[in-house]
């Protein structure tokens, strides 16, 4: 079988690696033109302030195989072991690493080949056309593009002093004056990635997060060993359509009786975190990094592990519930590292970070930008763009390609954001699959959709 697999970061890597140990031959031809193919944009070469946001448990490519990544990681982990969680947090370079090593391994048996071209179409018999103008017959096409590309929130594209998109930090801070006044548009992991790596550099200018809520990211917490024994994703297939938030929400009460907690307390926090003030409530969590209690926990863990189960049975009432409480959510589910936390804490407590919500208007002006709030206007000499794009978008290099099969009848959009094939001999992995929860898809997601697609690959 001929499958061309388009895009070379992450999903591509779990895909070839369930490929290879399913022991079928098949002929692979992978298309991506990046100057660093398996990584992805997140996994690219970087300052050692960015850091992998998971512990490894949850960053292994194989889906049947958690301790894959910390096997590979070894003893090469030690000088970034983080006695807060209990776990060593790596540079993302190294991560991309351990991607670009996995790839190699599973093309080692001659059968997968690297084309460094953009896809631009694809036609109704499975054509692939490449940017150069090549044409590529395949069997079956999977789409492995990645998460969409940064809007430009405020029309600043092009203005002296703007970075659209701040990755990789190494390079779009390098010409940031280390007095310069600095605004992060955003306040969720991107964000802090920029701060964090602004205290790394010795930047001495004052730092602020502006956004709409002002709300940070929820701290990870040392992972416990408790393993829900109703909130999970059995007692929802169980459930099926009949799932709704109001049962989820009582298998949740149940698990927390199990172990002696009560769920009001994680709800009256949970609706603290609106009107928190930022640093203070950063430095809570920090000093609960380590706290027995499981709440906080097993929300997270639902989340990832039993959100996507459900998400496609609840009723539409129910999931505009969850998006309009969609900030709380997404800072609960995606919470930044604890070293990071500290970090954080460390510029909260300085003075040098304020987070700043109610923005409603960032302007060019002479000599930088007059940023408007709530509470009046600053100015600042340097924006960064941290704003992440909303799940299920397409990036713009695969606009076409997406145009394409959607126009062929291959493919369809999905209410929710994303795609979804209409033809079986077309697979989605990774954030541009729609019918996805709106929170962004992590490893464990695009690795278990990839395990998904070689099964019906190689059952195909």
């Amino acid at each position: 079988m001929r499958i061309a697999i388009i895009g070379a970061g992450p999903a591509a890597v779990g895909l070839l690696d369930a490929l290879a140990r399913s022991g079928e031959g098949h002929d692979i031809t992978v298309f991506d033109p990046s100057p660093h193919p398996w990584r992805g944009r997140p996994y690219a070469a970087d300052l050692d302030s960015v850091l992998v946001n998971v512990p490894p448990m949850l960053m292994s490519v194989r889906h049947d195989d958690r301790e894959h990544y910390a096997t590979w990681l070894g003893e090469r982990g030690a000088r970034f072991f983080d006695p807060l969680m209990g776990a060593p947090l790596v540079p993302r370079a190294m991560y991309g690493e351990y991607l670009e090593e996995t790839a190699g391994k599973a093309m080692a048996g001659g059968n997968v080949r690297l084309v460094p071209e953009r896809v631009v179409g694809t036609t109704r018999d499975l054509r692939v056309r490449t940017e150069g103008g090549r044409e590529y017959q395949a069997d079956r096409v999977v789409l492995c593009v990645g998460s969409g590309t940064p809007g430009d929130p405020y029309g600043l594209d092009g203005a002296p002093g703007y970075i659209g998109d701040p990755y990789p930090l190494a390079r779009t801070l390098e010409g940031v004056g280390a007095d310069a006044s600095v605004v992060i548009i955003g306040s969720r992991l991107t964000a802090v990635d920029v701060a964090v790596s602004l205290g790394a550099r010795g930047h001495a200018g004052p730092i602020s997060l502006v956004s709409r809520g002002g709300m940070l990211p929820h701290v990870w917490q040392r992972p416990g060993g408790y393993q829900p024994k109703y909130l999970n994703a059995d007692a929802v297939r169980v459930m099926g359509a009949d799932v709704t938030l109001a049962k989820l929400h009582d298998l949740f009460r149940a698990e927390l009786e199990e172990i002696g907690e009560d769920i009001g307390e994680i709800e009256a926090d949970l609706r603290a975190a609106l009107t928190d003030d930022p640093g203070l409530r950063l430095r809570r969590q920090v000093d609960l990094v380590d706290t027995p209690l499981q709440a906080r926990r097993l929300l997270q863990q639902a989340c990832h592990n039993v959100m996507p189960h459900a998400w496609p049975l609840l009723p539409e009432s129910d999931r505009a519930t969850l998006r309009r409480h969609s900030r709380l959510a997404v800072s609960l589910a995606s919470p930044m590292v604890p070293v990071n936390g500290v970090r954080m804490a460390e510029l909260f407590e300085s003075g040098q970070l304020d987070s700043v919500g109610g923005v409603k208007e960032i302007v060019a002006a002479p000599s930088g930008f007059d940023v408007r709030c709530e509470g009046g206007t600053r100015h600042a000499e340097v924006v960064v763009n941290a704003v992440n794009p909303p799940p299920g978008s397409v990036p713009k290099a695969a606009v076409g390609l997406v145009e394409a099969l959607l126009g062929a009848g291959l493919a369809a959009t999905h209410p929710d954001g994303g795609i979804v094939p209409s033809d079986p001999r077309v697979h989605v992995v990774g954030d541009l699959h729609g019918g996805r929860p709106f929170l962004t898809s992590g490893i464990p997601e695009v690795v278990n959709t990839a395990a998904n697609a070689a099964r019906a690959l190689t059952q195909g």
